[in-house]
């Protein structure tokens, strides 16, 4: 048993603790690893805000993680200590049949004891003050140690800077295969795209990769604008700004609406919005953002009839063990951006410290 410091979440709506705990070893198919750098992510605070009907306490979050494999368990065969990894909140199996469906990445093998917080064999490996400690998406990366299934894992180019990789665990991966996975933007396109955070800023640089031609981005946040063309945005606007609604704005700077869209919120106005900002004929709206849970969408059925199409996406459509060390080859290739992302460093024991500028948009 190791005992280090995590950021324990003890209920719903407080502040994150900084407490030691003991991590137990892995057990069969089992990896326990080394966090040397996490990142903080809107899903992390919708759990800890209480309104996810998954959310578990206490709890260690994390999702946005990057270490080394300090040991694994017994059947362990793709990682060995010593190994830079990622671990991912979407496994990839390998064996079930979403695994082996092309169009899909929603790995299922592991999915009902990671939504309930524990381990696939139905406990947890965190405990605290005598207390079990639930873990989070099969990540936990707010620990110093941490245990993952090995199929959650992902063995990385050991040369890659860990504090700046660990965003490819979530946020820069889902924009990024947002727009080149799930809507295959094509060359020449137009784009528009509603949240400027870094999801928003990975869609960007995605539509700019596949070679989009106009990539409009709309954000409330007018501080968002430089970054975002820094990324490939040729313009920014603001709906606040705007006399009709967005999507009428829209239609009418691009001659009857956008080639692709991008909701990068987790509204399900702004969804609508995307969804009607979209060219008749062909037009295609991806959902990227995560709505709170109950909320549900609503559209003319016309919309769609008259040949829009509305998609969502899940980490950007990579398969998750295949792609995680390929997306770092093209970061250290300097075909995608990650350190562009990066906007504060801050020390473990200013966690919370790092949710309120996120809260703040900084």
């Amino acid at each position: 048993v190791i005992k280090c410091k995590a950021a324990v979440a003890w209920e719903a709506g407080k502040p994150l603790s900084i407490e030691e705990v003991e991590v137990a070893p892995p057990k069969a198919h089992e990896v326990r690893i080394k966090i040397v750098a996490t990142a903080v992510c809107h899903t992390d605070a919708y759990t800890l805000s209480g309104a996810d009907p998954e959310g578990c306490f206490p709890v260690i979050l994390g999702h946005e993680g990057a270490g080394i494999v300090e040991s694994v368990g017994e059947g362990v065969t793709k990682v060995k200590k010593g190994d830079t990894v990622i671990p991912l909140y979407i496994p990839q199996c390998g064996e079930c049949k979403f695994c082996k469906n092309p169009n899909t990445n929603l790995c299922q093998k592991i999915r009902i004891t990671q939504g309930k917080g524990v381990m696939p064999d139905g406990t947890s490996r965190f405990t605290c003050k005598g207390k079990q400690i639930y873990h989070f998406m099969g990540t936990s990366t707010f620990s110093e140690y941490t245990v993952v299934a090995d199929i959650s894992v992902a063995k990385i180019d050991a040369a890659a800077p860990l504090d700046k990789v660990c965003l490819l665990g979530c946020g820069i991966s889902t924009g990024y295969g947002a727009a080149i996975n799930t809507a295959k933007v094509e060359p020449g396109s137009t784009c528009a795209v509603f949240g400027l955070g870094g999801v928003g800023l990975a869609v960007i640089m995605g539509c700019k990769i596949a070679g989009a031609s106009r990539i409009i981005g709309i954000d409330i946040n007018k501080d968002k604008y430089a970054k975002a063309k820094e990324f490939g945005a040729t313009e920014c606007i603001s709906p606040q700004d705007c006399k009709k609604p967005i999507q009428e704005v829209l239609v009418e700077m691009t001659d009857g609406g956008v080639d692709y869209s991008f909701e990068c919120i987790g509204n399900v106005g702004v969804m609508r919005a995307a969804l009607e900002a979209c060219h008749k004929g062909w037009g295609v709206s991806v959902i990227v953002g995560v709505a709170a849970a109950g909320q549900e969408i609503s559209t003319r059925p016309f919309q769609l009839v008259t040949g829009r199409t509305w998609k969502g996406t899940a980490f950007g459509g990579w398969k998750s063990v295949d792609n995680v060390p390929k997306l770092v080859t093209e970061y250290m290739s300097k075909k995608i951006k990650v350190d562009e992302f990066v906007t504060h460093t801050l020390p473990f024991d200013k966690i919370n410290e790092a949710f309120e500028l996120m809260h703040s948009g900084k």
